[in-house]
C-alpha cells in the first residue's frame, strides 16, 4: 500500500508539473514561484535542522567504536575505527562520506533451513549506495554550467570526462546510466526482501519514486524529446540573479522535470535525505575517543552538597578504630 501511495503521489507531481507548462497562464507559476518557493524552504528548512543539531547538547565523548582504543604503549591501537586525535577522526570521518566505509562492512542474516543462522555480507547494496550518491553529485556539478555564464573550466572538464564513453549523438553521459541503476536496484531490494520492506514506511518509497522520476524525466529530454537548451539556461540564469522569465520556447516536460526537482528541494530538509548533513554533526562519529586520557564533566551540573570519603571517616572515626578497621588518615 506505502508503494502504491508513493508512486502516486510521484505521478500526480509529474501530471501537474506537465499540466503547468502546457497552459501559458501557468507558466509563470511552475517555471518561477515554485523553484523560488522550493529553494526558500530547503534553504530555511535545512538551517533550522543543522542549528537544531548544532546546539544540541553533547556533555560526553559517545563515538561508535569497534577498535582498540590508545591506552598502553605495547597494545596497538585502531586510529581509525577508535580515533584518539582529531587527525584520526578526520580520516574516519573521510572514509564515512566519501566510501561509506561502515556500509562496506555491513553483514546481513538470514535463516535457512534447517533452521541455519547464515551471516553474508551486504557488498551490492553498499555499491548501488555508493554509485547513486556519486553519480548525483557528478550530475548535479554539470547541471551548474545552466547557472553559470561564463561555465568554468572544472565543470566543462567534468562534462568531457562523464560523455568520453559517446555512442552517437548526442554524447551518452556514464552517470545518467548509473544512477538509474543504482535507483532501480535500491528500490528493487526494498520491494523484494520482506524484513527490508516490513519497517519501509511511504516516505521511502517516495525517495526512490522521485529520484527515478527526475533521472528518467532528464534522460527523456536528453536522448529522445529534445528542448531548448538556451531557453532553459535562460531561465535558470534568470533565477540565480534574481530576473525570472518563464521561457516561451519550452515544452511541458521541462515543467514536469523542473516540478520533480522542485518537489525534492522543498522535501528534503523535512525527510531522512537529511543525512547528507546530518553525518557531518553525528556525535558518534565526529569525537575522538579520548575518554581515558581526559576527563568530560558534564557542562550542566549545578553544584550540590556531597559528603566525602574523609568527612565520613572524620564522622565515625571512633567507630572504625573500635571495629579494627584501617583508617586512610592515622
Amino acid at each position: 500500500m506505502y508503494v502504491i501511495h508513493a508512486l502516486a503521489a510521484v505521478l500526480l507531481l509529474a501530471a501537474a508539473g506537465y499540466l503547468g507548462g502546457s497552459i501559458e497562464g501557468l507558466r509563470t507559476l511552475f517555471g518561477v514561484v515554485l523553484p523560488y518557493a522550493a529553494i526558500v524552504l530547503f534553504l530555511a528548512g535545512l538551517s533550522a535542522r543543522v542549528v537544531r543539531w548544532a546546539l544540541s547538547p553533547v556533555p560526553f565523548r559517545i563515538p561508535t567504536t569497534c577498535g582498540q582504543q590508545r591506552s598502553l604503549p605495547f597494545l596497538k591501537a585502531n586510529r581509525l575505527d577508535n580515533p584518539s586525535s582529531t587527525l584520526g577522526v578526520i580520516g574516519r570521518m573521510g572514509l564515512e562520506i566519501l566510501l561509506f566505509r561502515s556500509l562496506f562492512r555491513n553483514t546481513q542474516a538470514e535463516v535457512r533451513p534447517p533452521a541455519r543462522l547464515i551471516h553474508s555480507e551486504a557488498k551490492f547494496l553498499w555499491l548501488a549506495a555508493l554509485a547513486f550518491h556519486w553519480s548525483f553529485l557528478v550530475i548535479f556539478l554539470r547541471h551548474l554550467r545552466f547557472f553559470l555564464e561564463p561555465v568554468p573550466a572544472c565543470v566543462t572538464a567534468l562534462h568531457r570526462l562523464d560523455g568520453f564513453f559517446q555512442v552517437g549523438a548526442p554524447v551518452v553521459y556514464l552517470t545518467d546510466a548509473v544512477l538509474v541503476a543504482a535507483l532501480a536496484y535500491l528500490l528493487a531490494r526494498r520491494l523484494a526482501d520482506a524484513r527490508v520492506r516490513y519497517f519501509s514506511l511511504a516516505s521511502d518509497y517516495f525517495a526512490l519514486f522521485l529520484l527515478l522520476g527526475i533521472a528518467l524525466s532528464g534522460i527523456w529530454m536528453r536522448y529522445f524529446s529534445k528542448v531548448n537548451i538556451p531557453e532553459i539556461k535562460q531561465l535558470a540564469l534568470g533565477l540565480v540573479t534574481l530576473t525570472p522569465a518563464a521561457p516561451a520556447g519550452v515544452g511541458p516536460l521541462f515543467f514536469l522535470h523542473l516540478t520533480l526537482v522542485s518537489a525534492l528541494l522543498a522535501w528534503f530538509p523535512f525527510s531522512k535525505l537529511c543525512h547528507m548533513a546530518g553525518v557531518f554533526l553525528s556525535p558518534t562519529r565526529n569525537l575522538a575517543n579520548n575518554n581515558r586520557a581526559r576527563r568530560h564533566v558534564n557542562p550542566w551540573n549545578y553544584p550540590v552538597k556531597v559528603h566525602t570519603y574523609q568527612e565520613w571517616e572524620e564522622e565515625f572515626r571512633d567507630k572504625i578504630v573500635a571495629a579494627g578497621l584501617p583508617l586512610d588518615r592515622e
